[in-house]
């Protein structure tokens, strides 16, 4: 059983850690802003040129672009070692979070706060209360997306990093931080084919920005289903695979703090 306390007082730990210096902490919150707005600009310029795209505009790539930032965020902000698993898996780095009475992929994932990536979180919510007519009913469709969307992300980090403990090098991890995040940043519509289909399986892209905005303008419950569905398959893949992956760890006799 979880060791509720011990997993909420290493979470405070690691915010201690984040905003030990406030100046370094808001200048990477607003650093990561306003790389965002650059990303905003880009669909505004884009769909001011060429109107709209296989039912996508400029508002709904705004509500796609509100989702991926939010959930990415929350990801990639407070688990920030979702997306290290890998790397520490086949380096041996894993000996300080075996020793302890929590269950090593839950101390791992709340030991380390990214304060860059909590400037997503905070720019994916105030461009969603500017941009995406919010409502009591689309803001409970976003809450329950974006939950859904930070689910998937972080179950498929964690499956892709594990994989390092079965092909013993950790770029397995990092192939997939690098293409999930890629592709999300697009509206899945915009593929056809067999790299559609990738979108939906294999490198779930579209579960993660696609479906949830799509949700929010124009609800149904069947992708509704499919969305959560898909995010309690990925969360219980990670564990799954990083428990088996656990079997053939090896040492690095390299003592970190994870």
């Amino acid at each position: 059983m979880v060791d509720v306390r011990a997993i909420a007082a290493t979470s405070r730990g690691a915010f201690a850690e984040s905003v030990a210096n406030p100046k370094a902490f808001w200048a990477q919150v607003a650093a990561m802003m306003i790389n965002d707005l650059g990303w905003m600009a880009f669909w505004v310029l884009f769909f001011d040129e060429v109107g709209e795209v296989r039912g996508w505009d400029g508002e709904r790539a705004l509500l796609l672009l509100a989702v991926f930032a939010t959930s990415a965020g929350l990801v990639l902000g407070l688990f920030t070692n979702a997306r290290h698993i890998g790397r520490m898996a086949a380096d041996g780095e894993l000996d300080a979070a075996l020793a302890l009475p929590v269950p090593p992929l839950t101390y791992l994932l709340v030991r380390r706060i990214s304060p860059v990536n909590l400037g997503d979180v905070l720019f994916g919510i105030v461009l969603f209360a500017v941009s995406g007519r919010p409502d009591a009913g689309r803001v409970g469709i976003f809450v329950v997306g974006v939950a859904a969307s930070a689910g998937l992300l972080l179950g498929f980090l964690v499956v892709t990093g594990s994989l390092g403990f079965f092909v013993g090098h950790g770029e397995t991890g990092d192939l997939g931080f690098n293409a999930i995040l890629l592709l999300a940043n697009y509206p899945a519509d915009f593929f056809g084919g067999p790299t559609k289909l990738v979108l939906y399986t294999v490198i779930p892209a579209a579960f993660v920005t696609a479906v949830p905005a799509t949700l929010i303008d124009e609800f149904d419950w069947a992708q509704a289903a499919l969305l959560l569905a898909a995010s309690a398959t990925f969360l219980v893949a990670a564990w799954a695979t990083f428990t088996l992956g656990l079997r053939r760890y090896s040492s690095g006799s390299v003592w970190t703090q994870a």
